[in-house]
Formats: C-alpha cells, sequence, structure tokens
C-alpha cells in the first residue's frame, strides 16, 4: 500500500519568520547523534567525579567537541541544500541568506 506524505513523514518547526521542513530520516540521524554525545558528556563527567586522569578527560572532551562539529556540519549542510534552496524558489532567498549569516556569526569562533 503506497503511503501518501503526510505530517508524520516531515518535522516542522517555526522559527522566527517561517516553517522549516526536514524529512523524518534526517531529524532521525541527528536526533541519535545527539543522543550519543548527550551519553558521551555524562560519561565524561563521570570521569571528573572519579578523578580519573586529566589528559584522559581532556580526551574524551575533543571527541564531543569533533562529534558535536559533525552535527552541526551535517544541519549546515541540510540547511543549505534543503532550507535555502527551497527559499530562492520561493523567492526569500535574502531573507534566509541573512538569517543563516546572523546564526554562523553567532557559532563560528
Amino acid at each position: 500500500m503506497a503511503k501518501e506524505h503526510d505530517h508524520d513523514e516531515h518535522h516542522h518547526h517555526e522559527n522566527a519568520s517561517k516553517p522549516h521542513v526536514h524529512s523524518e530520516a534526517s531529524l532521525k540521524q541527528i536526533v541519535n547523534r545527539l543522543s550519543r554525545i548527550e551519553g558521551h558528556v555524562r560519561g565524561i563527567k563521570t570521569m571528573v567525579t572519579e578523578s580519573r586522569p586529566c589528559p584522559e578527560v581532556l580526551m574524551q572532551i575533543a571527541a564531543v567537541r569533533g562529534a558535536i562539529d559533525k552535527v552541526a556540519r551535517i544541519i549546515l549542510d541540510e540547511h543549505l541544500s534543503e532550507c535555502v534552496a527551497r527559499a530562492a524558489l520561493e523567492g526569500n532567498i535574502d531573507t534566509e541568506i541573512e538569517e543563516l549569516k546572523a546564526a554562523l556569526d553567532r557559532f563560528l569562533p
């Protein structure tokens, strides 16, 4: 039986100006990665409470930082390929680019 596209297949969230729509598969991938990062951070907290050597803790923090950067890259890639492309088709690319620039100003050091 063919499944029609419905609300269950897409995630909708409101930002300041318009809804974003992302595939369920994409959201699941991102949420799974974030859950693993969350568990890793709890592990680091345990290492600290157990007074594990600082270099070990720092190596684990570096691993979490790398994992967070990977999630950010996935989100940015999807934003460029889906959201910015959609904005171009809908004629509001200037607004989308300004929002992206503002987000990158906060995101990048």
